[in-house]
């Protein structure tokens, strides 16, 4: 699932960031340092959720905001149906 998450981000990143160098992609990449916008964020679950059948965000009890990009994946592992 990690490697469809970073494959998708950076798939999103080329679209939305453009003309921007595509970050480093680990667990510790700050999410507000990627380079992507909210519209960029937004658009990347969008196309999760069409990739893997799910949004998360819209199956947890409470509101989650990750800080980073290992949490982000953590959370889509946490929350897959």
């Amino acid at each position: 699932m990690k490697n469809t998450i970073q494959r998708i981000f950076l798939e999103v990143f080329q679209r939305e960031a453009r003309g921007k160098t595509p970050p480093a992609i680990n667990d510790d990449l700050i999410l507000l340092e990627s380079g992507l916008d909210s519209l960029g964020f937004a658009i990347l679950v969008v196309e999760l959720e069409d990739q893997l059948g799910y949004d998360p965000f819209s199956i947890a009890d409470e509101a989650f905001y990750p800080q980073t990009f290992g949490e982000f994946v953590e959370f889509y592992e946490k929350h897959k149906p």
